[in-house]
């Protein structure tokens, strides 16, 4: 068999985050179909000596090569994990089945019907329930050695693709595995940014349901495309979120009266402040704007429909004083606010005006 090996230039530069114990459940693949790794490790530029120290890293270049070069090799896409091959092809023919859906919902409903014609070892299940979704995995056969590496690949396999076929990151509100937390616990925030938690029940990703919505924006061009290199989407974090500008706004509506800053939305957004105005940029808003905007839409809500005085309120949408507030109100409506608060009144006469403890 002929061998395609990546073109990722000098494999060994950048930084080693792939733990060595991932290499080493792939050579314990080619021992189960009694085939020599010498060339796999070879390519990959990996000294077997390596394999020894439990501690050693690989880049991802170098994991790369080596898996591309195993399923080659061995005619395995899943690299032993289950019981039989999944020939060289079978996780393109799942893009391919999924890459004309209408949105990400459909797309991954239907690369979880279709994996179970490759295998019913495991299932995949994709579940909604409220403003969650879940991508889990039932494991039906015992597997063993290939446990850990298994089930983190296929949860990266399905959330690389989704990032990749929405053109968008998806950020994660938890991760979960069914081991104990490994030596190499470290390199998972680097796979699934997010919560991470072991111990759990089964394997399962979680993210925001509208995420679902989101249309595919790639065709069958963009694919063959992305499949002379696919496997980089199993490790690489995917970086623009189409959802960002939303959620920030979200956040914004949630922490307006605790003063919300670049720091303590990054670190909600599992992003660095850096990051996080880089990628607002990128969606044509900036984070001042945001807090305009969810400001002046917070206060008009209260002038209109309660009590509050105006200082109370300035406090509310985190301005320090009432001078301060008046003036961006005025430069927001054109008015200030207390003249907002009659005219609203006298605009619909005879509209109740709630009360709240704030008036207190």
């Amino acid at each position: 068999m002929s061998t395609v090996i990546p073109s990722v230039g000098d494999p060994t530069r950048g930084p080693a985050a792939t733990p060595i114990a991932f290499i080493r459940t792939i050579v314990a693949a080619y021992r189960r179909y009694g085939i020599n790794p010498a060339n796999a490790l070879r390519e990959a530029q990996i000294p077997p000596a390596t394999l020894d120290d439990m501690d050693a890293r690989v880049t991802a270049g170098q994991m790369e090569i080596m898996s591309a070069v195993a399923m080659q090799e061995l005619d395995d896409e899943a690299l032993g994990w289950f019981s039989r091959r999944l020939p060289w092809g079978s996780y393109g023919m799942l893009c391919r089945a999924s890459i004309t859906s209408p949105d990400l919902g459909v797309a991954l409903k239907r690369w979880c019907r279709h994996h179970r014609l490759l295998t019913d070892d495991i299932l995949l299940h994709l579940e909604e329930r409220g403003a969650v979704a879940t991508l889990r995995i039932e494991v039906r056969r015992y597997l063993g050695e290939m446990h850990e590496f298994c089930l983190v690949t296929l949860l990266r396999y399905v959330l690389g693709y989704a990032c990749w076929a929405i053109d968008s990151r998806i950020p994660l509100l938890a991760a979960r595995f069914p081991f104990p937390a490994p030596p190499h616990q470290s390199v998972y925030p680097l796979l699934f940014q997010g919560p991470v938690q072991f111990d759990a029940d089964q394997a399962e990703i979680r993210f925001d349901a509208q995420y679902l919505r989101l249309p595919l924006r790639r065709d069958e061009a963009a694919l063959q495309q992305m499949l002379r290199r696919a496997l980089p989407l199993t490790v690489l974090q995917y970086r623009r979120d189409r959802l960002l500008v939303q959620r920030v706004r979200h956040l914004l509506r949630d922490r307006l009266d605790e003063g919300a800053t670049a720091e303590t939305l990054a670190e909600r957004l599992h992003l660095s402040p850096r990051t996080l105005h880089r990628q607002l940029d990128e969606e044509g808003a900036s984070l001042q704007q945001l807090k305009d905007e969810a400001r002046r839409e917070r206060a008009i809500e209260l002038l209109r429909r309660t009590n509050r005085t105006v200082k109370q309120i300035a406090l509310s949408v985190g301005f320090r004083n009432e001078k301060s507030f008046a003036r961006a109100f005025r430069q927001w409506t054109g008015e200030p606010p207390s003249a907002f608060r009659e005219r609203s009144v006298a605009m619909a006469p005879g509209s109740p005006r709630t009360h709240d403890e704030a008036r207190s």
